[in-house]
């Protein structure tokens, strides 16, 4: 939705050189005048009044955005579709683009029927730091994002590298979206680019699922000379054919057959870091676990590991033959006494 060009000073009923009290005040008496409850013969014209009414103190009674009001002028309109383009650009872009608002960096503060939106987008370069300089240095805003991790990495840690698009302050203005009282030609009025970062990634050893990893630094481009924000990158690990992992242990299941789990034996056993071999004692229940000390995830403050625990599944033999299939009767016979 395109917002057209208004004068809020004249909606307010306030000149260009009002002092922000004297913007509160028109406000206030014009939302009690025209607040629906109080026009039940006309409710419809006084929402649409009273939306015009917090639309234009949303702008001038915030200083920043005001001061940005003040320097497009005519070209308000312009500068508020092409803030509104590239809002949808990103939403269509959807989880392929980490923004500032992935954080709740921007909420909004109010306005009707999507007018909160545009001004999101349109004013997140200033802050909300109602009346303070627009040449102070300000730090810029924390990024959020996610990593995708196989188990193997998770296990062994190491560096990773990672390409993600950033919806990122625009440099040339410093998120105003005006330079030299004009919209800013890098961004186009909107106070943010679009930039590709190219990220080498430390992944602790035995890094866990929803684990955060932060990056110092590598968030938002400080404005005014301020310093970066840092990027925060939640892990994802993904499903393992052979482990599942419970916390800091390991479980697989391993194949064997009756006649291992009756008289026992060694058996070859995957661990992370390769096959070991495990000892079977005779007399083995099916479906029992078998713990494997130590071969489990790396504890990821450091100290150790966690276990493994392998749960022997008895496997039948699926061709008997003759000579088979006597023994298994004679055996059978034995057990019934």
């Amino acid at each position: 939705m395109a917002v057209s060009y208004k004068d809020y000073y004249q909606v307010l009923g306030v000149p260009k050189s009002a002092t922000e009290k004297e913007i509160k005040a028109a406000y206030r008496r014009l939302a009690r005048k025209w607040h629906p409850d109080a026009n039940p013969n006309d409710q419809k014209a006084a929402e649409e009044k009273f939306k015009e009414l917090q639309e234009a103190y949303e702008v001038l009674g915030d200083p920043e955005k005001r001061r940005k009001y003040d320097a497009l002028g005519s070209d308000w309109e312009q500068a508020s579709r092409q803030a509104e383009q590239q809002r949808r650009a990103r939403s269509e872009r959807g989880a392929t683009t980490f923004t500032f608002e992935d954080l709740g960096g921007f909420g909004a503060a109010g306005g009707a029927d999507g007018f909160s939106d545009f001004f999101d987008t349109f004013f997140s370069g200033v802050g909300r730091r109602g009346g303070a300089p627009s040449d102070v240095p300000r730090r810029g805003q924390d990024l959020q994002g996610s990593i995708e991790l196989t188990l193997r990495e998770a296990y062994a840690g190491g560096t990773k590298s990672l390409s993600l698009q950033v919806d990122d302050v625009c440099p040339e203005c410093g998120g105003t979206g005006v330079k030299q009282r004009r919209i800013c030609p890098t961004c186009h009025g909107t106070g943010h680019v679009l930039t590709t970062k190219t990220l080498e990634v430390k992944i602790p050893r035995g890094v866990r699922e929803d684990q955060r990893i932060r990056l110092i630094g590598q968030g938002g481009h400080g404005s005014h000379g301020g310093p970066p924000g840092d990027l925060y990158l939640t892990v994802h690990v993904a499903a393992d054919e052979t482990f599942e992992r419970d916390g800091d242990d390991l479980y697989v299941e391993l194949p064997v057959s009756i006649y291992q789990l009756i008289l026992g034996g060694k058996v070859r056993v995957p661990t992370m870091t390769g096959e070991v071999e495990m000892k079977i004692p005779p007399g083995t229940q099916n479906e029992q676990r078998m713990r494997l000390a130590g071969k489990g995830m790396p504890h990821p403050r450091g100290g150790g590991h966690g276990d493994e625990y392998v749960r022997l599944v008895a496997r039948l033999p699926q061709h008997v033959g003759k000579r088979e299939r006597e023994l298994f009767q004679e055996l059978a016979a034995l057990e019934r006494g």
